[in-house]
């Protein structure tokens, strides 16, 4: 699991956006839902676009599940996108607020296209939603 810029902040950035939940309890919560779905979950945050593409980098080579809430990224790093799009698991992307119904500039995911999907707007139930559709996807592509 994957996070982008600021989020390491949650908690005392917006929390009528994001809520008052802290980054920690961000944490505990995904690693027991993945507890409760079979899944290992490591998360990790950076305010550093080329360590997400590296960390990205490292899931594609070891075929690792994606959970990528992207934050500021998800509005125009290419770079991320392209790091996406070589991917060898099912990704999803997540965000705790509703990028729609905010300012026009974040309307737009250069990341959705190259994702299974997308869940946004439940706060943190968006982690434990999209934990549940990466364990969907892998039992899924288990099956087959």
């Amino acid at each position: 699991m994957l996070n982008g810029p600021n989020l390491g902040r949650l908690g005392v950035r917006e929390p009528d956006v994001y809520g008052s939940a802290t980054f920690d309890d961000l944490v505990e919560t995904c690693r027991a839902t993945g507890r409760t779905l079979g899944l290992h979950v490591e998360v990790r945050q950076t305010d550093s676009e080329a360590e997400l593409i590296e960390w990205v980098h490292e899931a594609i080579d070891a075929r690792i599940a994606l959970v990528v809430n992207p934050a500021a990224f998800t509005h125009y790093s290419y770079a991320l996108r392209d790091a996406l799009a070589m991917r060898t698991a099912p990704l999803v992307e997540v965000h705790i607020s509703t990028p729609a119904a905010r300012e026009s500039f974040r309307h737009t995911s250069v990341v959705a296209a190259v994702a299974d999907g997308t869940i946004a707007g439940f706060g943190l139930a968006s982690y434990q939603l999209a934990l549940q559709a990466v364990a969907g996807l892998l039992r899924a592509g288990a099956s087959s």
